[in-house]
């Protein structure tokens, strides 16, 4: 296991300089791509000595692979966890956070095998993949500890062997789903396991943040609820990436005191970070300079896959062995493609990486990069969470992983082996990609965001209410462990016969089917939408139901393996969208319209009499209206109308209003204001990841020239979840950063008239149209100097 002092995999082939490779990447004119290269400095090692109390038999385990002395962070969190407090380590890649809890997990269990049911204490790991279980197990199997019963227990495990691991593992290996779908809803047969429970591990917590971190909140409250049924108050033990005030993230998952370990005790050699922007070509796809063309003329940027395929394929060329993240599946496969084709059948192994594959073939790639027969893996953040790949010399960032804390568990892949490494950012045609590749300091001169996690979330907190009735009925003393907001939510679920209040004072499920049926961990809980194919039957796929009237609406193009269907039918009653195969020769986009209603203003700071920022709920209605044919030249065929249903999303957003007059003084006229709203909205989305853990797909926009709420221009930036997801709030607390940035990326981006980079979005429903970029910089320049100065007098007050 990689969470030794003194062990290390055997080390690939010396020579790897990273400087060197760096000048081959930049070699042939490519220089100016290079933006900037900040070398992380070495981290010498600090150990501790094996603790007493750990068992003879998991001491020996590591001690006879080598690990003579633990890394200091290890150590620190065992003694913790040991003594029964909750517990969150917080480290780097690599550093070996599973001792930390492995060691007080392990040991319980093996001193419970001398009870006379052979399970005197028990342990459940919760992993956010089964692949990362797997893994896990994998792991413990290998330490060959005797006495020791571990196992997964998923969607994936045969019936048979369940009862079996019900009845007698000690160490349950399983995922948030199938703790909320069967181990909490048939508690009763878990009883034995509950009632020894000592240790509840929550591997990779910083994944759990917005929607899905509240769910699991809500899931954790269960479990310590159904757990104290059966007399048990395990030990919390959660591993993380280093994140921004580890101790409250853990709590808020938790609803429990955490203590934080976040000194890292192991060592680390050297890295070179390189960001990497990708050139901008003009019609003809020749490249330009980075300040653009002199004559003005349209330019688009070559996409991060394509660049990063080129720099892998160089990579693998140089013999240096390498892995490049990209965030879909799809990216992936295209990735790895696109590499493959660029060293025209030249030795060295290039292979792809992502959920989806089995488990046989995840190991014998695992393997293959090991054993060096694999040089060049393209891959999903599947590789991210955890799994043992030691030895890379380099990682390529193909665009912006979402957040801070996978962008350096990503980079953290290269160098494991304790020799120099190399990790290059490559920037994607985006808002918030452009920015940091021009301003480095945003990457390695500042602390990690903070986690978003709202417990109270009603929309996510009221249906686990439900299930957790269904379960044990609810009491009021249940607010200690779900909440002040639980009477209420309580009494709203009564009222919509839900729960049954029965005379001794509990709550009651009260309705014929399974409440945990109603609660998707990972989704918006509406059904999904089955893409079916008409003549055979066949599901081909799936697709959310707040996307799918924009995806599978009556005569959308949509592509399955690179093969094009025609949608003819779209029935979201039934939840289905039917298609026939074939290619019409062109593609679909739909079109939208929305508006929003301001419900309540919870917060506000007055920016003087023209701008106001605000913060509440805020009720987002959106229509697909119509799609538009185009041919693969961009050449529009023709806009068809669609008759769909409006949807209404009520989440929490931050917004702001000025006057006329004000944007007038900026000179952004009375005519610019609709382009310049909505050119600064899109660009306002792509940065909020900058202060907010949150992906561009997390948040929406909609900005109007004159909104009926406010009487006034209205720009509103919103949680793209029902009941909102922290995101929002994060961009009203560091609104003066957020603009700031969202500014900086806009002057920095050499188009003349606004692009994907700057102002263009992915998901506009307007087809991005109006667009002003020059009066969005006006616009966002009077915003942050006011909020500047608002700043400063408020220090000064």
């Amino acid at each position: 296991m990689p969470s030794s002092a003194t062990s290390a995999p055997s080390a690939p082939p010396r020579g790897f300089d990273p400087r060197t490779s760096l000048d081959r990447l930049t070699r042939a004119g490519r220089v100016e791509r290079l933006r900037h290269v900040e070398v992380l400095p070495e981290r010498e090692a600090r150990t501790a000595d094996w603790p007493s109390w750990v068992h003879p038999a998991v001491a020996a385990a590591w001690q006879g692979a080598g690990v003579d002395r633990l890394w200091s962070h290890q150590a620190e969190a065992a003694e913790h966890a040991r003594v029964g407090q909750h517990t969150v380590l917080a480290t780097g890649t690599a550093s070996g956070k599973s001792l930390g809890y492995l060691l007080p997990a392990l040991t319980a269990v093996l001193d419970g095998t001398e009870a006379p049911s052979g399970r005197g204490a028990t342990a459940l790991y919760l992993s956010p993949t089964k692949a990362l279980a797997a893994d896990q197990l994998a792991r413990l199997t290998a330490l060959g500890l005797p006495g020791l019963r571990a196992a997964t227990y998923d969607g994936d495990t045969p019936a048979d062997e369940r009862r079996w691991i019900r009845e007698h593992a000690a160490y349950v290996l399983t995922n948030p789903d199938l703790l909320h779908h069967s181990l909490l809803p048939r508690h009763e047969r878990w009883a034995p396991f509950l009632r020894a429970l000592r240790y509840v591990v929550v591997d990779e917590c910083h994944i759990y943040r917005g929607v899905f971190g509240a769910h699991l909140s809500a899931v954790l409250r269960r479990l310590r609820r159904v757990a104290a049924r059966y007399g048990a108050d395990p030990t919390f033990v959660l591993a993380s990436a280093t994140v921004a005030d580890p101790a409250a993230h853990a709590g808020r998952l938790t609803g429990l005191p955490c203590v934080a370990v976040t000194e890292d005790g192991s060592p680390r050699a050297p890295m070179s970070f390189a960001l990497w922007e990708p050139p901008l070509l003009d019609e003809h796809g020749a490249a330009v300079p980075p300040e653009g063309p002199s004559d003005g003329s349209a330019v688009s940027r070559r996409s991060a896959l394509s660049e990063s395929a080129d720099l892998l394929a160089r990579l693998v060329d140089d013999g240096t062995q390498t892995v490049a993240f990209a965030r879909s599946r799809k990216g992936v496969e295209v990735l790895a493609e696109a590499t493959r084709s660029m060293r025209h059948g030249r030795d060295g192994r290039v292979a792809a990486y992502r959920g989806g594959y089995l488990p046989e073939e995840r190991r014998e790639l695992e393997r293959a990069l090991r054993d060096r027969s694999i040089m060049g893996l393209a891959a999903t953040n599947a590789l991210e969470l955890g799994i043992d790949v030691s030895g890379l010399d380099a990682v390529l960032l193909c665009g912006w992983p979402g957040t801070f804390a996978s962008l350096w568990q990503q980079a953290g892949r290269a160098g494991r082996s304790g020799r120099e490494a190399l990790a290059v950012y490559v920037a994607d045609d985006d808002p918030l990609d452009t920015y940091l590749v021009t301003h480095p300091e945003a990457i390695f001169d500042r602390s990690l965001e903070a986690t978003v996690v709202d417990p109270d979330n009603p929309y996510v907190l009221a249906p686990h209410l439900a299930a957790a009735a269904a379960e044990l009925p609810i009491t009021l003393d249940d607010v200690a462990t779900f909440g002040p907001t639980m009477p209420g939510l309580l009494d709203t679920l009564t009222r919509r016969g839900v729960l049954r209040r029965r005379p001794n004072g509990g709550w009651y499920w009260a309705r014929p089917d399974r409440a945990h049926d109603h609660v998707s961990l990972r989704g918006s809980g509406e059904p999904v939408v089955s893409i079916v194919e008409r003549r055979s039957g066949a599901v081909l796929g799936t697709v959310d139901h707040s996307a799918a009237q924009r995806q599978v609406h009556a005569g959308a193009v949509y592509l399955h393996q690179g093969r094009p269907h025609v949608v003819t039918e779209l029935d979201l009653d039934q939840s289905c969208a039917l298609v026939v195969q074939g290619d019409p020769g062109w593609t679909t986009t739909a079109r939208s319209d929305s508006a929003f209603d301001l419900l309540s203003e919870d917060l506000h700071v007055d920016l003087g009499d023209d701008l106001r920022l605000c913060f509440g709920s805020v009720a987002v209605r959106s229509r697909v209206t119509s799609f538009l044919r185009r041919l693969p030249s961009g050449e529009v065929l023709g806009e068809h109308p669609l008759d769909l249903p409006e949807s209404v999303l009520r989440t929490r957003g931050v917004w702001w209003t000025m006057t006329e007059e004000w944007l007038a003084g900026l000179g952004v006229e009375a005519l610019m204001i609709p382009g310049a709203t909505h050119a600064a909205e899109h660009a306002a989305i792509g940065m909020l990841p900058l202060v907010a853990t949150a992906d561009r797909w997390d948040v929406g926009g909609v900005s109007t020239a004159l909104h009926p709420d406010t009487g006034l221009p209205t720009i509103l930036v919103y949680d793209g979840h029902p009941g909102g997801a922290g995101f929002a709030e994060r961009g009203y607390d560091r609104a003066e950063a957020w603009l700031s940035a969202t500014l900086d990326a806009i002057t920095a981006c050499a188009c003349p008239a606004g692009c994907p980079s700057c102002v263009q979005s992915p998901k506009c429903g307007n087809g991005n149209e109006p667009l002003d970029k020059g009066a969005a910089r006006r616009l966002l320049s009077g915003v942050v100097t006011t909020l500047s100065h608002h700043r400063t007098s408020t220090e000064l007050t």
